[in-house]
């Protein structure tokens, strides 16, 4: 994608008035009766500012936020997370039991919902999204959550089974201790078997759910366009339409909310929230930390990156304090794969810290006295946990160049990024994680076990294999007691932080900039959230 500096006067004028003509347009009408007292005069638009497109709309094959946080809008899960935290409420689902033993659940089904195409939602279409996930390995997150393979595509669901018009029953091969919470994640949403059907191979650019917006329109790198739907089964949205544009570079992407062409937007410049603090007609919200940002060493490749003394050296070669001050605020260090938000943080981890002497004394211990040549790919666009990755990369350069190590610096459009980490070309890469469920697991065993380490569909990109952790994120997943589970959490990050897979980098409390107009925006931990709660008042 291209990266702009700043926008001419021209294009900001332009942009501000095909913007204002589009909001006082009627939805389905653009001729000149629609600006005097009609229906269109009173129609909302939000318009959201963000830095990359989404990579495609069928969530259960996907896992960037920019693809989440448009399904999020169109599509209900069975159950669904409160608007602050991750405590699971009811959504297509109004009622949940689960077994003694842990292995079956029943869900009693919400009654008189209709899919976006009109077609009537109940227990057979539950069981066909996850039939359809379970019989293809291309459902990414499926794969990650339920542990299913290329032999095992079911993991450990063993049968979903319609027992009523609406009850669903689920029987699990063994317990799953955070099974409800991870079916409140967006990629387990349920989509219109009838569209499914219908749309084939190209579903994923027409979506449809049950949700609070109705999908209409995508044009690639430029902007998708969601409309209420007058029919949801929960709080019908205040806003008409939501407009999701693209607009790569931060810097012109605040110019755009600061002409008032864009409502919202994500991906801000750390140095542009004071600007924006001090603008009476903007406001900042902070989204709550639920997030890492790294840079993981494929472990898989012959050569440096083997070397556990080589990762733990590029640990103690990067200066982290100096590092953060890129984020201006909105990051703290990291140590841990997991955030210190969430229970089973290991606190008792003392971080490698920087020492360039004995960075350079672990890689004559490894053989690379003199050092070595790398490869670093990073991403071009911002992400919620690292705002400015080229100048993060730049940095590192730097610093490894103290110690031997010669870095060449790799930069990839988002999707051309997670294709090339997933499929495990890199030898160092960054990426990060908003968590999704509020659980351990759903970082330390999609993001670091070998399960997970599989090309081309690879989430522990690091491609860490080691069988003492793996047992010890299998135990805590059948482990019903949380305090146990805890201790076992708490052992599994001592083990990873000795072997180094990863160079931890930051948390952070992602800034979103928005008119002072926007009110009732609760930003969600996990790092999407639905907007039918949200008003614009003018």
């Amino acid at each position: 994608m291209k990266n702009r500096n700043y926008l001419s006067l021209f294009s900001l004028l332009l942009l501000v008035v095909l913007v204002l003509s589009a909001c006082t347009g009627d939805s389905t009408s653009k001729d000149a009766d629609a600006t005097d007292d009609t229906k269109g005069n009173d129609d909302k638009t939000l318009i959201f500012g963000r830095g990359a497109d989404s990579i495609q709309l069928d969530p259960s094959k996907v896992t960037d936020g920019e693809s989440i946080y448009v399904t999020n809008q169109i599509y209900d899960t069975l159950v669904r997370y409160k608007e602050e935290n991750t405590e699971v409420r009811p959504a297509l689902a109004t009622e949940w039991k689960a077994s003694e033993d842990g292995k079956t659940w029943t869900f009693t089904l919400r009654e008189g919902v209709k899919f976006h195409d009109g077609t009537d939602f109940n227990a057979e279409d539950v069981v066909f999204n996850f039939e359809r996930w379970a019989t293809s390995g291309e459902f990414i997150y499926y794969g990650y959550m339920f542990g299913a393979s290329e032999g095992d595509l079911g993991g450990i669901i063993e049968k979903v089974e319609a027992t009523g018009d609406y009850e669903v029953q689920f029987t699990l091969s063994e317990p799953n201790a955070p099974f409800l919470q991870t079916l409140a994640m967006p990629p387990f949403a349920i989509a219109s078997p009838d569209a499914v059907k219908k749309y084939g191979e190209d579903y994923f650019k027409n979506p449809v759910g049950t949700g609070p917006f109705v999908f209409e329109e995508w044009i690639p790198d430029d902007k998708i366009t969601l409309s209420k739907n007058e029919n949801y089964f929960g709080e019908v949205a205040n806003v008409d339409t939501v407009i999701f544009r693209t607009i790569p570079d931060n810097g012109a992407r605040f110019l755009e909310l600061q002409a008032g062409s864009i409502d919202m937007m994500t991906g801000l410049n750390p140095q542009d929230i004071q600007t924006a603090e001090g603008d009476e007609n903007l406001q900042i919200i902070r989204r709550p930390s639920m997030n890492v940002s790294y840079m993981a060493m494929n472990t898989s490749k012959e050569g440096p990156m083997s070397s556990k003394k080589v990762r733990q050296a590029i640990n103690w070669a990067i200066d982290k304090e100096k590092l953060l001050t890129l984020y201006e605020g909105i990051g703290k260090p990291a140590k841990n794969p997991i955030p210190p938000s969430l229970w089973g943080y290991n606190d008792e981890i003392e971080d490698y810290g920087f020492d360039v002497e004995k960075a350079k004394s672990l890689l004559a211990e490894a053989g690379y006295a003199d050092g070595f040549d790398i490869q670093l790919y990073t991403f071009a666009n911002p992400r919620p946990y690292m705002p400015q990755p080229k100048i993060t990369a730049q940095a590192i350069k730097e610093m490894l160049k103290d110690v031997g190590i010669n870095v060449e610096i790799i930069v990839n459009d988002w999707d051309t990024h997670l294709s090339v980490t997933e499929n495990g070309e890199h030898d160092m890469a960054f990426l990060g994680w908003t968590g999704d469920n509020g659980d351990p697991d759903n970082f330390l065993y999609v993001l670091l076990d070998k399960d997970n380490a599989k090309k081309g569909s690879a989430g522990n990109i690091a491609f860490y294999k080691s069988d003492e952790v793996h047992d010890l994120l299998k135990a805590a997943q059948t482990e019903m007691d949380q305090a146990k589970r805890t201790e076992l959490y708490l052992k599994a990050q001592e083990l990873i932080h000795e072997d180094a897979p990863w160079f931890p980098i930051a948390h952070t409390t992602p800034p979103i900039a928005a008119k002072k107009s926007i009110v009732n925006y609760v930003p969600h931990p996990t790092g999407s959230e639905p907007l039918n709660l949200l008003d614009i008042k003018e």
